[in-house]
């Protein structure tokens, strides 16, 4: 049967979690597409979850492997808990290679018989079953039985146009062994999918997937981060910002605190972001856990993710600061993460945050610290762009976004990783400094795009009550160079008196 445009009507599920995303919906039906990868990246285990996702939906589905056997492709199934009951398998192996020969197993040799006696031998395969779906793993195999590569690609063309008069949709594998005819295919078939597997210094491996052309469909192009676990592999689109705004945003959420909310102009604005800068120790961790206990004691909820810290530690450290995260803990309301650079891919991160806030968009996002997220990015720019997607993603949500930045040193110079300060709608910044034999803090803003705020320096200060805001230091010249300038009389810049009538 020709096809139509109507059978272009709905997408095909692929199968894949996230992958669906990616290509709008999934692919269109009854056509023929390359899925291609160096060994190791995946492509059986994908071509398994697009059989097993036919046969979920009653379609007829067949598996043709030149490559591995039945029994292979069944190990594969069985470590991730799946069985292949409804995928019939077409076997192309050596005779001794017969493990449990059935009426749904053919074995040859391809190496045993001419390439157009073996394409033949599939093709009447398929007659015989009219499958929905095909699986031909690999072409690897057809490529040396060719041995030319005109040869080659008049097979391929041959296989395309028996495919184009039957309502099937296949997926052809090519493992990339041979790297000079690998694009020979590419302009055959209607749509590329490929897989690539990146080994790095330290740390677990990173996939990721890219769709090379789709005719006639939309796609998001680009790279997206792939994770193979139990259960399948998984794909974690790059996120996609839309216009719409949430409910929330543009309203002002307070810190807890009346005198840092007046060095910020009365608060942060919903729907904006915020950069806590400044040296190891300096308070930005607890100052962000400050807005995120603040916006659960209004209701809302937050998520803390962790690059550094426990959880344990970091509800035991609040805990003494007079913040008690445990009741809102225990609640559901407050997501604690412990997030390991070294594992977890970034577009991994990106994706369970963006599933946290779409579960409940209201509230505070703290990334602590974008020091550990960085070491998770292959390269510098790459992180700033992804953090842009980010932000932007969750500022549309109505969400406040706190982003926690360390920076190298203690006292006089400072630098920066990474210069995130121009993504960001408001920049504060902490610092030490030295008075009368004793290190202080201070807190200054630099930079809010939503509103006025206080240019003054304060001093600030961490204790069991609570975070404690100071005056202006007005008596002070040089405060951010670490070593000021004192011109004031004797009296203590922050008395207990001070700490409670500020706090």
């Amino acid at each position: 049967m020709i096809t139509t445009p109507e059978d272009f009507s709905e997408r095909l599920s692929i199968g894949v979690q996230g992958l669906d995303d990616v290509l709008s919906g999934g692919l269109n039906p009854n056509r023929i597409y390359l899925l291609e990868g160096a060994p190791g990246t995946g492509k059986t285990t994908l071509a398994l979850q697009f059989m097993l996702e036919g046969a979920r939906i009653g379609e007829k589905c067949l598996y043709i492997t030149l490559s591995e056997t039945a029994e292979e492709l069944n190990s594969v199934a069985r470590s991730h808990g799946w069985s292949l009951d409804g995928v019939t398998i077409f076997e192309l192996t050596p005779p001794e290679a017969n493990f449990a020969a059935d009426q749904y197993y053919t074995l040859l040799h391809p190496s045993e018989v001419e390439l157009s006696e073996t394409i033949k031998l599939i093709l009447d395969r398929i007659e015989e079953l009219q499958p929905d779906r095909v699986a031909f793993d690999s072409l690897a195999e057809i490529r040396l039985l060719a041995q030319d590569p005109l040869r080659y690609r008049r097979q391929v063309l041959a296989l395309k146009q028996f495919f184009a008069g039957r309502r099937s949709t296949a997926l052809l594998l090519d493992d990339l062994t041979s790297r000079s005819h690998e694009l020979q295919v590419h302009s055959i078939t209607h749509g590329v999918i490929v897989l690539e597997r990146l080994v790095r210094e330290y740390g677990a491996e990173r996939r990721r997937i890219q769709i090379t052309k789709m005719r006639g469909a939309n796609f998001r192009g680009g790279y997206h981060d792939v994770v193979i676990s139990k259960g399948g592999l998984s794909v974690f689109p790059r996120i996609a910002i839309d216009d719409s705004a949430g409910s929330l945003s543009g309203q002002m959420a307070s810190s807890g605190v009346p005198a840092l909310d007046a060095l910020l102009g009365d608060g942060v604005h919903r729907g904006t972001s915020m950069l806590l800068v400044g040296p190891a120790g300096a308070g930005k961790s607890s100052l962000s856990t400050q807005y995120a206990l603040a916006a659960l004691e209004r209701g809302e909820t937050a998520a803390i993710y962790t690059f550094d810290e426990s959880r344990s530690t970091l509800i035991e450290r609040s805990k003494g600061l007079g913040m008690n995260l445990e009741p809102h803990f225990a609640s559901g309301r407050l997501i604690i993460e412990g997030v390991n650079a070294a594992e977890l891919s970034p577009g991994q991160f990106a994706h369970r945050v963006r599933e946290r806030v779409d579960q409940d968009p209201r509230g505070v996002v703290v990334i602590d610290s974008m020091n550990s997220y960085m070491n998770a990015m292959p390269a510098e720019q790459f992180l700033v762009l992804q953090m842009h997607e980010l932000l932007a993603y969750l500022n549309r949500k109505g969400m406040l976004s706190i982003l926690v930045m360390a920076q190298q040193g203690l006292v006089g110079q400072m630098q920066s990783p990474v210069d995130l300060s121009y993504l960001t709608d408001t920049v504060v910044l902490l610092r030490y400094f030295e008075f009368r034999g004793a290190v202080k803090k201070a807190i200054s803003v630099i930079k809010k795009r939503s509103g006025v705020h206080e240019e003054t320096i304060r001093e600030f200060r961490l204790s069991p009550n609570g975070i404690t805001v100071g005056p202006a230091l007005t008596s002070f010249q040089g405060v951010l160079t670490g070593v000021p300038t004192y011109t004031g009389g004797l009296d203590p810049l922050l008395s207990k008196e001070g700490e409670l009538a500020q706090r």
